[in-house]
């Protein structure tokens, strides 16, 4: 090879050398920053991957954040619910203790309705006070909308969840055959009465009684209905001096009116029989075409995202079979958004449980349970108990509709989103973060060739000093 002043051995070398030292650089930030792909020109098609799976993983973070929330405001509810059902166990069972008028005094009497008035006092304290982040939780304001609702027909709705994509749905509800309490039409003849001893058996248990050979109908009526809050048994004279005609006091399969003479007397006043049993029938509904399910009087209906329960009225429940009333629902409840887009929203209703609000419209409401209300222990103690049991099924039904929908909605949700973010974050760090190992390699590959080039540059300079002695 000649000697000339263009010395391109040098020209290569710086080339090489740039090259080396660009690389050099991009091993450097890879290694400073943790990424492999720090611009697009580094991986185009992983750069498109890596941002599409960053906004992915992003909105499952809010997603899992979301659900966070909701979990943490339906527990402060729970807590809520479980205060409530210990009040009204107090109040139901301080209204049985008062039904047995006969072996309290009066002022034993007014201490039960003093506590009763202030666990009442209590509840509506509960649920004014009951917040999450600001929002009331049960006074109703989480509660969804209905419209066009009959109260000669419809009574006490409450929508458990709703479309929220579906502005309003309507439901048209047809008796098929109506409901019935248990009925002994004539059970204790007159001429049976005598030094007797029955046992009255209901729904809510057994009770005892002892007829004394002196007492006529009437007193023994009296005894059977002092023990209603005790039994769920009602009786009635059919006349003055015919018979005692006993009922349960729902309706309902689950309800049924059992007497039995243990001793003394016979029953129908006349032959052998010593036990008489009847059982009440539950209503067949149906609403939209759709069987319901339906204990006595109370209808669930459930249809995709819609879930309600209403009582239908005992004038509705007397209407001929084919009978219909309709309602609508519409707007409110509380709406919660379980994933990542639209589709994964769910809205709930959580109805207010004021006492004006918990019980039946035949029954009765808690708040009448007050002094001086209709209801009061001194008033109707039996009764006072019906609606304080009453109001414990409504409670426990809305707290565990909404606990169901905490343990099998929010909490399933946050779990498949916690696993959707581990499957996300490894797939982003396969595209995105640099083999430390291998770069530190190639790191150090590169700092060798930097320095050969380096040298061998110097050696290709002396070229210039070999013709500069062929000259002198």
């Amino acid at each position: 090879m000649p000697l000339t002043i263009n010395n391109s051995n040098s020209l290569t070398l710086l080339g090489i050398l740039n090259r080396t030292s660009a690389n050099q650089s991009d091993a450097l930030t890879r290694l400073s920053t943790g990424s492999r792909i720090n611009k697009g020109a580094d991986d185009p098609a992983g750069l498109i991957a890596m941002r599409s799976l960053e906004t992915e993983l992003k909105g499952v973070d809010s997603a899992i954040s979301n659900n966070q929330r909701t979990d943490s405001m339906l527990s402060v509810a729970d807590n809520a619910f479980g205060q409530i059902s210990g009040l009204l166990s107090d109040v139901q069972r301080l209204a049985q203790a008062s039904a047995n008028s006969a072996g309290l005094s009066a002022d034993e009497l007014a201490a039960n309705q003093a506590q009763i008035d202030n666990a009442i006092s209590a509840i509506d304290r509960i649920v004014r006070t009951t917040e999450f982040n600001g929002k009331k939780l049960l006074d109703g304001s989480q509660g969804i909308n209905v419209s066009g609702v009959s109260s000669s027909n419809i009574s006490d709705v409450r929508v458990f969840n709703r479309d929220p994509n579906a502005s309003s749905t309507s439901l048209n509800v047809t008796l098929q055959s109506s409901a019935s309490r248990a009925a002994l039409t004539s059970v204790i003849a007159n001429s049976s009465v005598g030094a007797t001893t029955l046992t009255i058996q209901g729904s809510l248990g057994t009770a005892t009684i002892e007829v004394l050979s002196t007492e006529n109908l009437s007193a023994v009526t009296a005894k059977i209905n002092a023990a209603t809050a005790q039994t769920g048994v009602v009786a009635s004279q059919t006349s003055a001096t015919a018979a005692i005609a006993l009922r349960s006091q729902d309706y309902g399969a689950d309800e049924f009116a059992r007497v039995t003479v243990l001793s003394g007397g016979t029953l129908f006043g006349s032959g052998t029989v010593s036990n008489a049993v009847d059982y009440g029938d539950d209503a067949n509904v149906s609403v939209n075409g759709q069987t319901t399910a339906v204990d006595g009087l109370n209808v669930n209906f459930s249809n995709g995202e819609l879930n309600v329960s209403f009582n239908i009225t005992e004038s509705f429940n007397s209407s001929a079979a084919g009978t219909s009333s309709s309602f609508s629902v519409t707007t409110g409840g509380a709406t919660f958004q379980l994933g990542t887009d639209d589709n994964t929203k769910a809205t709930i209703g959580i109805d207010g449980l004021f006492s004006q609000q918990l019980g039946s419209a035949t029954l009765g409401y808690l708040s009448s349970l007050k002094s001086g209300g209709s209801n009061s222990v001194t008033s109707d103690a039996s009764n006072a108990s019906a609606i304080a049991a009453e109001a414990s099924k409504m409670v426990a039904k809305a707290q565990g509709r909404i606990g169901g929908f905490q343990k099998f909605q929010v909490k399933t949700a946050a779990s498949q989103m916690a696993t959707t973010k581990e499957s996300l974050t490894s797939a982003l760090s396969t595209i995105r973060d640099v083999d430390y190992a291998t770069e530190t390699a190639n790191l150090n590959q590169q700092n060798v060739l930097l320095q050969s080039a380096i040298s061998l540059l110097g050696v290709a300079n002396q070229q210039s000093s070999q013709i500069l002695a062929l000259l002198r």
